[in-house]
């Protein structure tokens, strides 16, 4: 039996975490004075009353957790956030549309980026600020959050951070969860600052500094600009949003581990190898062709072709050019990219580089077993052998995936958009990167798609964010048996 009082507890809990959150961004407001207060304050209201509500009633919950509670509250809590979260947008006007504002909140708490504002520029600070914030919240985890930060949570942290934190697995830095989560943040929000002082003294302002690194770290990539980043032509600022993306892009682990200035532990990771390795080898191809080609410095090639390459794979979607103006061969890259993502245990998205590795060698593995069937060939990742079922969960991820892309790809090209536009859509809403091709370039918004596209595209930012099954096993006969 589904314990649903615990459920409710936790959400209200959650609500109150996001209403401070709602309340940081009124203070933003605030201090430069715009229209916009009065929604933050209407919204932290509606929030905190919703959410203390929810705690009141269910102070006798019992405290029986479990993983289906788990699965639950994680799949729900996207959700719940995201219909408060609009709430800013619709009351001040900004969005006052619920479909678009609900897909602009759900692109933020899933780091996707995708958006259907046309004038970036002409909203408020305190709306743009809470842009922001929702990627920011999303990149790390609000779960991952929640039990760093809230010590009731530790009922069912287990459960919560496992069917949350991204990838195949999670590697704890402490044996406790919550310590594991404290970890990570700090490390999280350390990064965020240092990106925060370097982009202010290249020349941003501090606002758009603090904005940009929120949507940085988190592999979010919305911006304060219309433009995205081609807003600043700066060189020293891309390069800056470049490493950081990259750093977004590794497993955060790994990242531990650096600061430790435990290289070795580093270097020595098979992923971050094969990660590193994409990096450069899609930059230099593209780079070279622009350069060839292109009529430009060797350097604007370079750095244009890194952005993107970096942007894309790690998927924060961030624009310093429209590569949908490159010549077909590049744009083809880019798409590739889209299915490839950051690593695990990363704020990116996607189908993951550990996945695209244990898939090549479980297939180079095939091969060796079809000419020595009775040969017992393990599969090894960073010297370890990797169990049959994380394989066959490996495989199972791929083929939901590409069923799930081409579904929607199908889809949303009924609601009238061609082929290009509708795969650039799919592939970009479920691997959480934001731009696509065609109509929903980097250039482009999302504004002119239908309204049931555009839920589509917010149910799979969600499959996306949350790696499918934590999404998909609800809807399984199954997982409702007692």
């Amino acid at each position: 039996m589904i314990n649903k009082q615990i459920i409710f507890r936790l959400l209200g809990f959650l609500l109150l975490m996001e209403s401070v959150f709602l309340f940081v961004s009124l203070l933003m407001s605030l201090f430069y004075r715009e229209f916009d207060w009065l929604g933050f304050a209407l919204a932290f209201g509606a929030t905190f009353l919703t959410g203390g509500s929810a705690v009141l009633f269910t102070q006798k919950a019992d405290k029986a957790f479990g993983k289906r509670e788990g699965y639950i509250i994680v799949s729900l809590v996207w959700v719940v956030f995201s219909l408060f979260g609009a709430l800013p947008f619709i009351i001040s006007g900004a969005i006052p549309n619920f479909t678009d504002a609900f897909f602009e909140t759900m692109s933020g708490f899933t780091t996707t980026g995708a958006s259907i504002i046309n004038n970036i520029e002409a909203l408020p600070h305190g709306i743009l600020f809470w842009r922001s914030l929702t990627q920011w919240m999303g990149g790390m985890g609000i779960i991952v959050l929640s039990i760093a930060i809230l010590p009731f949570l530790g009922v069912g942290g287990v459960q919560l951070f496992s069917a949350e934190v991204p990838g195949l697995s999670y590697d704890k830095l402490h044996p406790r969860v919550r310590e594991t989560a404290q970890r990570l943040w700090i490390i999280y929000v350390g990064f965020t600052l240092i990106e925060t002082v370097l982009l202010w003294l290249g020349g941003m302002s501090f606002f758009d500094a603090l904005n940009h690194s929120f949507t940085t770290m988190s592999s979010g990539g919305y911006s304060t600009k219309q433009a995205s980043i081609a807003y600043f032509t700066n060189p020293f600022i891309h390069y800056v949003i470049v490493l950081f993306m990259f750093i977004a892009g590794v497993n955060f682990t790994l990242a531990y581990f650096a600061l430790k200035l435990d290289f070795k532990k580093v270097f020595s990771n098979e992923e971050f190898r094969v990660y590193s390795l994409i990096t450069l080898v899609f930059t230099g191809v593209i780079a070279l062709r622009l350069f060839v080609g292109g009529g430009i410095s060797f350097e604007e090639s370079f750095r244009s072709a890194l952005f993107q390459v970096v942007s894309i794979v790690t998927t924060t979607g961030y624009a310093t050019v429209d590569y949908l103006l490159w010549p077909s061969l590049l744009i083809a890259l880019i798409f590739v990219l889209m299915f490839i993502g950051g690593s695990a245990g990363a704020t990116s998205g996607g189908v993951k580089v550990i996945r695209i590795i244990l898939i090549l060698k479980n297939c180079y593995f095939e091969l060796k077993r079809i000419v020595h069937p009775k040969a017992i060939i393990p599969m090894r990742l960073n010297g370890k052998t990797v169990p049959q079922p994380i394989v066959n969960s490996v495989l199972a991820f791929i083929v939901f995936y590409l069923l799930i892309f081409i579904a929607g790809s199908v889809f949303i090209a009924g609601l009238g958009l061609n082929m290009e536009s509708a795969m650039g859509a799919v592939a970009s809403a479920l691997g959480n990167i934001g731009p696509g091709l065609g109509s929903v370039g980097p250039a482009e918004t999302y504004a002119h798609l239908p309204q049931v596209g555009k839920w589509l595209l917010s149910f799979l930012m969600l499959l996306g964010r949350l790696e499918l099954f934590t999404v998909l096993i609800i809807f399984a006969p199954t997982f409702w048996k007692k």
